[in-house]
């Protein structure tokens, strides 16, 4: 009987705070993310004032939302451990970051451990499934210019030119630095299947904790963001970018993001809502690929990237085995950094959202009444 009530009284304190949790996160969303618009419809005669101004300006408020994001997991527990190469030193370099994907966590995992990566998060370019632009973010990701991606044969080639044009319009004109992809098109769970079918009838590795990585998104990234060289790398001098980046140097890096999640239970975004599981450290990954050692042409980098993934599954099986990522080569033992973030920070940033979503309310209750 004493363990029957202390099993109730636990499932109602983890109801409860379920509650309060979902009902701050939906005050939160509703104070901050009109607060983003509002500022930045404010701000528009700076744009055609000072672009570049105006940009820096969007960047630092769209880091502000992602750490507010994060810290809606950060609070409950949720925290990354970082492992690999040390990628804070080339923060301020243009890179392609490809991640494996497992759930709609992987997007505020990253939202987290980047935080503290100098401008990444304000100056980064993500591209996402289309449906993600019909969520409560998806106005913010539009406005910030990140690009939606529809999957499936019949929107494939017609993307793949949309999401040139996209680059060629924003990305350097915003001044983005790092462009974050999915290659694998989809979860894990949802792609595995076909993915393994596929690797039995190509003769190709037989992978289990990734799939098999779409070459599309990757090459058009290589080919616009980057110089091409005589040997069919990328190159990282600017000769091909135009007038407005000179000063660029193109992709510099490829960083290689793997997430691992203990016991292969991905963390979801209903999770970091509710916060109903206990207090779990996710395992991020990264290995860094200086864009030189890249091929450009697409059978080549279809190899490369096949290459990289069929090593994301050793990390993982490693990962799985012994909760840990395997040592670097010549090292006898991995070394691992616990993220954190500053909850003075966090809770600045909060109460500006809510003083700020306090102020525009006024001032729209004020224009109402003064108009009606």
């Amino acid at each position: 009987m004493a363990q029957l009530l202390d099993g109730a009284g636990k499932l109602v304190w983890v109801l409860l705070r379920s509650v309060l949790r979902f009902t701050f996160m939906f005050i939160n969303n509703c104070v901050a993310i009109p607060s983003y618009c509002l500022y930045l419809l404010l701000l528009q005669p700076l744009r055609i004032w000072d672009s570049s101004v105006f940009w820096h300006i969007e960047g630092i408020m769209f880091k502000w939302l992602l750490a507010m994001v994060s810290s809606w997991g950060w609070v409950a527990g949720y925290t990354v451990t970082e492992w690999g190469d040390d990628v804070r030193p080339i923060s301020e370099e243009e890179a392609m970051v490809i991640v494996n994907h497992q759930s709609t966590g992987d997007v505020c995992t990253l939202m987290m451990c980047l935080q503290d990566k100098g401008t990444v998060v304000r100056k980064m370019m993500w591209l996402m499934d289309h449906v993600f632009k019909y969520t409560n973010f998806g106005l913010v990701s539009l406005i910030h210019g990140d690009f939606f991606i529809r999957q499936g044969k019949a929107h494939r080639d017609k993307q793949l030119v949309y999401l040139k044009e996209h680059l060629d319009k924003y990305y350097h004109s915003r001044d983005r630095k790092w462009i974050v992809l999915f290659p694998e098109g989809g979860f894990l769970r949802k792609r595995r299947e076909t993915s393994q079918l596929f690797a039995k009838k190509h003769s190709l590795p037989h992978l289990t904790h990734v799939t098999l990585p779409r070459l599309g998104a990757s090459h058009v990234i290589l080919k616009t963001l980057g110089a091409q060289q005589e040997n069919g790398s990328v190159g990282g001098d600017a000769s091909m970018l135009n007038m407005t980046a000179n000063k660029r140097k193109g992709l510099q890096w490829v960083i290689d993001v793997t997430i691992a999640y203990p016991k292969a239970r991905p963390m979801d975004i209903q999770t970091w809502i509710f916060g109903y599981r206990p207090p779990t450290v996710t395992h991020v990954h990264y290995r860094m690929y200086p864009i030189k050692e890249v091929p450009v042409e697409a059978e080549a980098l279809t190899d490369w990237l096949y290459q990289r993934f069929v090593e994301k599954e050793e990390l993982l099986a490693h990962f799985y085995d012994t909760g840990s990522f395997p040592p670097p080569e010549g090292q006898k033992e991995a070394l691992s950094r616990q993220m954190t973030l500053d909850p003075v920070w966090l809770c600045l940033i909060q109460s500006f959202a809510f003083a700020s979503g306090y102020m525009w309310y006024s001032v729209l209750q004020y224009i109402y009444c003064c108009l009606f």
